[in-house]
């Protein structure tokens, strides 16, 4: 299926900008074309999947008073840190925790989409082939696109194997109560009083919109996905856990999702004029799996530079010195250097919690990073240090290996009462 003019094989689509895939980052990047006043470029969005609805939920902190405001479902200044010995509650000013649902985001991409005047192919890209000055990409059952840029937000495994491979994998019920039983103006933002895996670090999380309705998540950080089952028995433990009596609960949604932590490269700039966003492009932070902050400053750079006739290309996500941070973290967590919940706790303990937030967006300068590594054990880091190094060299000397594919998530059968299945995505 294609819009918009007769458009053939032998009479192809030229435009100015392709966008290939149309999740969270392709709407941001429309929604940020359209507040930057992008006009003028001629657009195709391709993507076999018209979004809409409330198909995954994104959890990021940022400043109050931008332009998401209005469609966030909830936020919160203070939020909690729980371990087996004590609750933590953490002021997050000048920032706040927020929530947001996909259906808004879907609804205002949508309504950008149709002022800025793009052409959508509701057909996957099946190839892409960059000559340096043009790139033609070619859809299952739909016209033959001749762009000046492709921006590609679709998932993508890394360029090659990283030293450490972990996964952040989850699930969340939607819950609501027949009895005030949430605090909405406190989040909880990792409780490690879960029971811990063999190999990783798991908590859970309550982002409550209302004193009866939140959504309550159980989360590993780990090698590998549990069963159906695993999932259902660990979110049960949690909402025990909680205190929350299940004969006056209602499943109203359940989310799943599985996003990389790796330090294996993804490619940013596979050719001259390809340029990939959103996971794809580097967006999710290796140690944590947050991605949706990086995935909006993807955004906003790429709108401002196309406003201002500059080639739309943003930059890194992430430092260079971060990604190598991360690197030396997930190899002391992976080889049990450092326990991951005494890692999260360390960190709170003996940093504002303002900059702890700031240090996993990305955006800290590097004293403030010199603080934050002090508060880790310093013997543990010092050997993941010296292993990553050595890793390196040896990864240079041996032969390529293929990179791992990044697993679909565990979805079992909607409980009675609950909406399809979709992914959150907690950054």
């Amino acid at each position: 299926m294609w819009q918009r003019g007769a458009v053939t094989e032998s009479a192809p689509l030229d435009v100015d900008l392709a966008l290939l895939g149309g999740g969270g980052a392709a709407s941001l990047l429309l929604a940020a074309l359209d507040r930057h006043g992008v006009r003028d470029l001629r657009i195709a969005v391709v993507d076999p999947v018209r979004r809409r609805g409330q198909d995954r939920t994104w959890a990021f902190w940022g400043h109050p008073d931008s332009d998401l405001d209005p469609l966030l479902s909830a936020s919160w200044q203070q939020v909690e840190v729980a371990t087996p010995t004590r609750r933590r509650v953490l002021d997050l000013a000048p920032l706040r925790y927020a929530m947001l649902r996909s259906g808004p985001v879907y609804d205002r991409a949508a309504e950008a989409e149709r002022r800025l005047g793009a052409t959508r192919i509701v057909a996957p890209a099946e190839s892409v082939t960059d000559d340096g000055t043009r790139v033609v990409v070619r859809t299952g059952a739909g016209p033959v696109v001749r762009a000046d840029w492709v921006l590609d937000s679709r998932p993508r495994p890394p360029a090659r194997p990283g030293r450490t491979t972990w996964l952040q994998h989850f699930r969340g019920w939607w819950l609501e109560a027949d009895q005030p039983v949430f605090d909405p103006a406190r989040a909880v933002l990792m409780d490690f009083r879960t029971p811990q895996p063999a190999r990783g670090v798991s908590f859970g999380y309550v982002l409550p919109v209302s004193d009866r309705y939140a959504l309550v998540e159980y989360t590993e950080f780990s090698p590998g996905l549990l069963t159906d089952a695993g999932y259902d028995t660990a979110l049960a433990g949690y909402r025990d856990l909680l205190g929350l009596d299940p004969t006056g609960l209602r499943i109203r949604e359940v989310e799943n999702g599985v996003i990389p932590m790796t330090d294996a490269p993804f490619p940013a700039r596979p050719s001259a004029r390809v340029v990939r966003l959103g996971t794809a492009g580097g967006a999710t932070r290796p140690s944590t799996g947050f991605t949706f902050s990086a995935m909006y400053r993807q955004a906003d750079q790429v709108a401002r530079a196309l406003a201002a006739g500059r080639p739309p290309v943003p930059l890194p996500a992430y430092p260079r010195r971060h990604r190598w941070m991360d690197a030396v973290a997930l190899r002391a967590l992976d080889r049990g250097g450092v326990g991951g919940r005494e890692f999260f706790d360390r960190l709170f303990d003996r940093n504002p919690a303002e900059r702890v937030l700031r240090f996993l967006d990305g955006v800290t300068s590097p004293a403030e990073e010199v603080a934050v590594m002090n508060s880790t054990r310093l013997l543990p880091m010092i050997a993941a240090t010296a292993g990553d190094a050595a890793h390196r060299v040896r990864a240079r000397l041996g032969p390529t290996r293929p990179a791992p594919t990044i697993p679909a998530a565990v979805v079992g059968p909607t409980p009675p009462g609950a909406a399809p299945d979709g992914g959150t995505l907690p950054g």
